[in-house]
């Protein structure tokens, strides 16, 4: 393996501890420092890292860094997350909603509605985000089409956001005068 590959394997392998960390503490809420390690190291079980022992450090120092960094700070015996950290780690789990676009069109439009209630209004603001910050066009108040197939990242909304009931995938395969969505989306022939 050259330099640069390993090198960049590092970066990786330090970038997923980080953010196991900040998901650890996230969703376990207040943990203490004898928490932290053994639910980050459930988490990087499936991680290229070092022994046993080996791993524990790795996971303190990482740990040591995010609080010096300003992401993570320890009060009064327990780990919560700070404003940054907050940030960072939402904007890494936006990441996982990119969406790839293929080649060739297949001609078929992906209509997703949804109707998130009102007492989940913070959740149906941030789906909203996800969909412009991944290019979906606005149709009309809680309708998006997109002309790519994006059940994958649908579904990890879904249960990422516990919003299974609440949102619907389509699959169209003419949607009446979409001369202008095909103009928006740059698939005019």
């Amino acid at each position: 393996m050259g330099k640069l590959e390993e090198e960049n394997k590092k970066i990786i392998r330090r970038t997923e501890i980080q953010e196991a960390i900040l998901l650890t503490v996230a969703s376990g809420g207040r943990l203490g420092a004898s928490l932290l390690v053994p639910r980050v190291l459930n988490i990087l079980l499936d991680l290229d890292l070092p022994s046993s022992p080996r791993k524990n450090e790795v996971i303190r120092s990482t740990a040591s860094r995010l609080r010096s960094k300003g992401l993570i700070k320890f009060e009064h015996g327990h780990y919560e997350l700070a404003k940054d950290g907050k940030e960072i780690l939402e904007r890494w789990r936006r990441e996982d909603f990119k969406l790839k676009k293929p080649k060739k069109w297949d001609k078929k439009w992906r209509v997703i509605i949804f109707d998130i209630p009102e007492r989940k209004k913070a959740i149906r603001d941030e789906v909203r985000e996800i969909f412009k910050q991944a290019g979906f066009y606005h149709l009309q108040d809680s309708v998006w089409v997109y002309p790519y197939d994006c059940e994958d990242v649908i579904g990890l909304l879904k249960t990422d956001y516990g919003i299974g009931r609440d949102l619907l995938y389509i699959i169209a395969d003419q949607i009446e005068n979409d001369k202008y969505l095909r103009m928006e989306f740059d698939l005019i022939n």
